[in-house]
């Protein structure tokens, strides 16, 4: 037995780790910074419809059961929406964790896992906790996913592809007929997951992905290789319950439910899900003034001088360059927070309209500084 360590003892002896989780980043959020505007998040400026509250304040007695772990009801409204069977729904604790169970189910140490670069910061955490290899496929120069490359990057090895879009952090979005002709490039028993997290934000676009239509399409086909990712965290404004669905081929939702931690998807989360679903109308009206803020603040930014691509998501991306961080500290000084990507550019979320205000203020009184191109006025 081990002895304790203490005055004359020898150092007790550490758990055996897993050392190859050493390089992975930490993911650490935002910190509680009351007085500030958080625009670094890409949560929803509103609070959650009040037939929402009314939902949850309804569920609270309930709280000493554990909650229904099929999630049945809330399944059970995704297939009718969506046309699809329930066999084919899988929900989980934001759309984040079910690509944890996506590259639980898809690979092993030495697998390879490919993405787009720079996309969601965490896509490769997740991958390296299998022990998978990430390969990163550099993003175009307009900021875009570069779909014949990632195709060109598959190798014997790639057992999951993720493809973002709108993409996280740059907003650019891909279309559905460049997805058909990256699809036709991938291998059967290659997994796609089509990453839509803010979908709800680009309905208005020309020839829109919307993964889910395309994944039903397919399934109907016979192809079973591809997923389609969506969440209750953004437009339907829920973010702080954690809930988020996927439609898959039925073989694959089932092993997505063999490696689901139990009871992941909480009783309040599926309440207020379900009640979110009636609340269509007010949720579209509210991604609608969104976009439209969207638009307002990126006319703004390009008539500064910034280089800020089209988005299709409730955020703007500000190609920066060197100058990411130090517009970050400057907006911090100003009491707004916004998410910096060190050497590449900056992410700001679409807040109500006031914050926005205060936002484009700050950025006018940035002082330009040279980072490879135009940066500010």
């Amino acid at each position: 037995m081990t002895t304790p360590s203490g005055p004359g003892r020898p150092p007790a002896a550490r758990p055996r780790v897993r050392t190859d989780l050493d390089g992975l980043p930490l993911f650490r959020g935002r910190a509680a910074e009351p007085g500030t505007i958080g625009l670094d998040c890409n949560e929803s400026p509103f609070a959650p419809p009040a037939a929402v509250q009314a939902a949850l304040s309804g569920a609270v007695q309930g709280l000493n059961r554990y909650p229904d772990n099929s999630s049945a009801d809330l399944t059970a409204r995704l297939a009718e929406r969506h046309g699809v069977p329930p066999a084919t729904v899988c929900l989980g604790p934001g759309s984040v964790g079910l690509c944890v169970q996506l590259i639980q189910i898809t690979c092993a140490a030495g697998d390879e896992v490919i993405v787009p670069w720079r996309s969601f910061e965490v896509y490769p955490s997740l991958a390296g906790t299998a022990g998978a290899v990430v390969r990163r496929v550099p993003l175009t120069s307009g900021h875009a996913l570069d779909l014949p490359a990632m195709a060109a990057a598959i190798s014997d090895r790639t057992r999951l592809v993720f493809v973002c879009s709108p993409n996280n952090p740059t907003g650019t979005s891909v279309s559905r007929s460049a997805v058909e002709r990256f699809l036709a490039e991938v291998p059967p028993d290659v997994l796609v997951v089509l990453d839509e997290a803010y979908a709800e934000f680009t309905e208005q676009e020309a020839d829109p992905l919307d993964g889910f239509g395309l994944v039903r399409d397919l399934l109907r086909q016979g192809r079973t290789n591809v997923v389609a990712l969506r969440t209750f965290s953004k437009a339907y404004g829920l973010a702080g319950l954690r809930i988020g669905y996927c439609l898959s081929a039925p073989p694959v939702a089932e092993l997505l439910g063999r490696v689901a931690v139990p009871y992941a998807v909480g009783t309040l989360a599926q309440r207020a899900a379900v009640a979110a679903l009636d609340c269509e109308r007010e949720v579209r009206e509210r991604c609608r003034h969104l976009t439209e803020e969207r638009e307002r603040v990126r006319a703004a930014l390009l008539d500064a001088g910034w280089d800020v691509p089209v988005s299709g998501a409730n955020f703007l991306w500000l190609a920066a360059g060197s100058a990411a961080e130090a517009f970050a500290a400057h907006c911090r000084e100003q009491r707004i927070l916004v998410r910096a990507f060190p050497g590449e550019g900056v992410r700001v979320t679409v807040g109500a309209d006031t914050e926005n205000d205060a936002f484009l203020a700050a950025a006018a009184r940035f002082a330009p500084i040279d980072a490879g191109g135009a940066v500010g006025r």
